[in-house]
Parts: structure tokens; C-alpha cells; sequence
């Protein structure tokens, strides 16, 4: 896949084969969420599973949403939109878990040992997963769907597993890279 923009239909087509990801998708206007995205694991973990010739939803742990609303960095507010999330597509019967990126700075630290940045968007979280071939993200358009791949899609099909110089977290990182090379043993894990 040389032509990045074939390579993003590509991506976007792979990740929709996962009916749990269209399902959300298809529903995305009723979430009303602030800067909304359906990010990482679910799409490109899609992808992997396709290329190990598995179902699209293999060994897909939960779905994540992020969203960006400045005006309430409040657990309880996190808490209502999960609610309404659960309320709209517990139907499913899969993991789906929101988080609001305007106040991950604010519980980062202490969950995960590191100091985190005061993030302006969703995109900004998106561009500090772990992995630079795991920064992705997917929403619907008005115009079909709108995908956020601040890294392209190449290093995704690729299987390559590097550490984000945004998030240099090297602990977490190996224990994401070991996690995902049992499950899709392909995975290519570079350190330096």
C-alpha cells in the first residue's frame, strides 16, 4: 500500500468488517459527544485479526470512544456519558468504554506512574497511544467516515511496534507490545 489515501480506504473498509465497529458507527449521531472518536484497539486489532486470517472482532477486549468536553473535567460527568453510552449501545453486549480527554492530565499520574499533558482535543490523545502505528481514530461523517491517522496506516498493516516519543513510557510499552504479541505473534516489536 503505497498511495496513503488507498491505504486509508483500505483501513477504514477493514475496520467496518468488524460489526461491532459499524454497529457503533451506525449509531454515532444518537452518542452526541464533544469531538467524539472511536479510537485504537477495536480498529486496528480489526485489521491484525484480518491479516491472521481470524474473524474481524477476534480477541477484542473492549471498544474505546473518546470525546473532549472542557466544560466538565468531573468523574460524575464522565460517569452521565458513559451512562448514555451504555444506554445506546449496551445492546451490543461488548466493552465499551468513553473517556473524556479533557481531563486525563487529571488522573494519569496516579494510575499509570507517568505525568500526562493537559491535552486541547481528542486528536491530542489519539497522537499519545503508546504506539505509533496504534495512534488511530474513526467517526462518522457526513460524508461516509472520517478517519484520524496522525501516523498513516502503513506501520498498522505492517505489524511494527515501536515506542511513541509522545508517550515515552517504556514499561507500559513493552507490557502493550508483549500483551499484543500473544495474541497476533506476527507483531514486529522495534525498541530503538
Amino acid at each position: 500500500m503505497t498511495d496513503p489515501q488507498s491505504a486509508e480506504q483500505s483501513f477504514i473498509a477493514d475496520a467496518l468488517s468488524n460489526p461491532y465497529n459499524r454497529s457503533i458507527l451506525d449509531r454515532w449521531h444518537r452518542l452526541e459527544l464533544k469531538d467524539g472518536w472511536l479510537v485504537a484497539g477495536c480498529l486496528f486489532q480489526t485489521v491484525w485479526n484480518l491479516q491472521a486470517g481470524k474473524t474481524p472482532a477476534d480477541s477484542i477486549r473492549d471498544y474505546d470512544i473518546f470525546y473532549f468536553d472542557d466544560t466538565d473535567l468531573s468523574a460524575e460527568g464522565e460517569a452521565r456519558v458513559q451512562r448514555r453510552i451504555d444506554r445506546e449501545l449496551g445492546s451490543l453486549g461488548i466493552a465499551i468504554e468513553a473517556k473524556n480527554q479533557a481531563r486525563v492530565h487529571l488522573w494519569y499520574e496516579e494510575f499509570f506512574g507517568f505525568a500526562y499533558p493537559k491535552l486541547t482535543s481528542s486528536r491530542d490523545g489519539i497522537d499519545r497511544f503508546l504506539m505509533p502505528s496504534t495512534c488511530v481514530g474513526m467517526r462518522k461523517a457526513s460524508s461516509g467516515y472520517e478517519l484520524y491517522a496522525p501516523h498513516g496506516v502503513e506501520l498498522v498493516y505492517a505489524g511494527v511496534l515501536a515506542p511513541n516519543p509522545l508517550t515515552p513510557h517504556l514499561t507500559l510499552f513493552r507490557e502493550k507490545a508483549k500483551s499484543y504479541s500473544r495474541r497476533w505473534n506476527w507483531l514486529e516489536v522495534r525498541e530503538g
